[in-house]
């Protein structure tokens, strides 16, 4: 579903890369060079298509923990997290090629208790070192019966900026956008230990309607 007024539904952070991809396009228009219009409307389609930012149905189920990202996932596995939650974890990680909806949503409802963003490196977002070494941003939410999940923000290879649209002690929705990343990137999901995991290596997911995981 498109937002009112909007024919193709964009996240705003995106206006600038659009805007920026059509001039070329406008100027080859303008002077009559066909060929080179041509040469520039493909990049610019895919400038439009990366910053999409479709409506999703989020599932009603209670203990239904949603991905926050689209893209596939590549971990889902049991780890000791001692920098965001401070115990056994189950991490999902989720794993964003440059064609994937790059808008994050909110894997479960609560208060937002912490962000912590480290800048670093630009490694290949699908290799494990990515996860301690490159630019992140964890958003670290407490839900109201006081259980803690965090969504932290891994930049990729290409990716160069991190866009975090929440604060401490904001509330967010299940499903509820919180930002966004651009040009290829990752998102690690640490969850309690005794959450059941519903996907595995390989599958693919959709942010804010794909079921990760269920609390127990």
């Amino acid at each position: 579903m498109a937002r009112q007024g909007s024919f193709i539904p964009i996240a705003p952070e995106g206006w600038p890369f659009i805007v920026a991809s059509l001039v070329p396009v406008a100027v080859a228009w303008i002077i009559g060079l066909v060929w080179l219009e041509l040469i520039f409307i493909p990049p610019a389609v895919f400038v439009i298509a990366f910053f999409r930012d479709p409506e999703r149905e989020i599932p009603n189920e209670a203990a239904g923990i949603v991905s926050p990202a689209d893209g596939r996932v590549i971990k889902a596995e049991i780890i000791r997290d001692d920098r965001f939650l401070g115990t056994d974890a189950l991490k999902i990680s989720i794993f964003m090629n440059v064609f994937n909806v790059h808008v994050n949503r909110a894997s479960a409802s609560g208060k937002i208790v912490k962000i912590i963003y480290n800048p670093g490196k630009f490694f290949n977002a699908s290799f494990d070192k990515a996860s301690l070494e490159n630019e992140q941003n964890a958003v670290i939410l407490e839900t109201p019966d006081g259980r803690r999940i965090a969504m932290n923000q891994i930049a990729g290879l290409i990716a160069r900026r991190i866009v975090c649209r929440v604060n401490t002690g904001d509330s967010l929705e299940k499903g509820a956008r919180f930002g966004l990343i651009r040009f290829g990137s990752r998102v690690d999901v640490f969850l309690p230990v005794d959450c059941v995991p519903s996907v595995k290596v390989g599958d693919k997911v959709s942010a804010g309607s794909s079921i990760i995981a269920r609390w127990r």
